[in-house]
């Protein structure tokens, strides 16, 4: 037996709710027919936006009024977590910083005696 579509599922709980049951489409409200009917399902008009501003200064303007919007938005960090997070990287440096330096010491006998020739 082939699975069941998509329609098939929405017709079957339209049935099971009956007809006054919204279909649950996003965007779309209930608002009664002019007729005298039924409530039908209508798009509502999209809200008037604006005419947005043209030029260069408008659209710097547009835009760091956005950026401040956003930025207003961060979770910005504490003291003490910006000064863990401060040694965090440091003692990476360190730890990175000593392993380049050992691996340097050891490779420079060869790189010295065999690649460049030096004896």
């Amino acid at each position: 037996m082939a699975r069941e579509t998509r329609r098939q599922r929405r017709d079957a709980r339209r049935e099971a709710a009956g007809a006054d049951a919204p279909t649950g489409r996003r965007g779309f409200v209930r608002q009664p027919v002019e007729s005298g009917g039924d409530a039908a399902l209508v798009q509502p008009a999209p809200r008037e936006l604006s005419q947005p501003r043209s030029g260069f200064l408008a659209g710097l303007a547009n835009f760091v009024r956005e950026a401040w919007g956003e930025l207003k938005k961060v979770d910005w960090p504490k003291r003490p977590q910006v000064v863990q997070g401060t040694i965090v990287v440091l003692v990476a440096c360190a730890i990175i910083g000593f392993y380049l330096w050992g691996a340097d010491q050891l490779i420079r006998p060869f790189v010295r005696d065999v690649l460049l020739g030096n004896r």
